[in-house]
């Protein structure tokens, strides 16, 4: 890798360090590529990147950004998952350290704050941004469908009592 790659790397990570909503880093070593490329498809279906970066580069690259507090996890085979949900990212990472053994999340940061591998797995056990929006509209509209069904309950009886004294005169 020449300088210029170099300088380009450095570049694309600090754009993406800088427009993360969180960033998950873990240790790797002892995975097989295929387990790799496995986590890689899962993180893209729950919009979350995962990549593999010199350890030297990402810590250039997280200079100035709010994210720098994860530089110090940086040491060995590490690598950087993130998303701009906060909780996207972290709920791939813990799915994925919870089936392979070798996998460990050594920590990560959402905005400035820095999270310790408890942290981490905190934020995965939280309803994604989408869940919350479903649960909110569920809440918003159930009052309005028990006020519907109380509006027209009253009629509704109004015409049964009605009805009852329609057959009564009839029989």
């Amino acid at each position: 890798m020449d300088r210029a790659e170099k300088k380009e790397a450095v570049a694309t990570l600090h754009d993406v360090f800088a427009k993360a909503g969180v960033v998950v880093v873990a240790r790797y070593s002892g995975l097989t590529v295929a387990q790799l490329q496995n986590l890689r498809k899962q993180a893209r279906e729950a919009a979350a990147s995962v990549q593999v970066a010199k350890n030297r580069l990402a810590k250039i690259a997280l200079e100035g950004t709010d994210v720098a507090s994860i530089a110090a996890l940086l040491k060995g085979p590490t690598l950087s998952a993130f998303s701009d949900d906060p909780v996207a990212a972290p709920k791939v990472a813990a799915a994925f350290a919870k089936d392979y053994d070798k996998f460990v999340i050594l920590g990560g940061a959402m905005g400035a704050t820095a999270l310790n591998p408890d942290g981490v797995k905190s934020l995965a056990t939280m309803p994604s941004l989408d869940e919350l929006r479903g649960k909110l509209v569920g809440l918003i509209s159930a009052p309005a469908t028990k006020l519907a069904q109380l509006s027209t309950a009253p009629a509704a009886k109004l015409a049964r009592v009605f009805g009852a004294y329609a057959n009564k005169d009839a029989a």
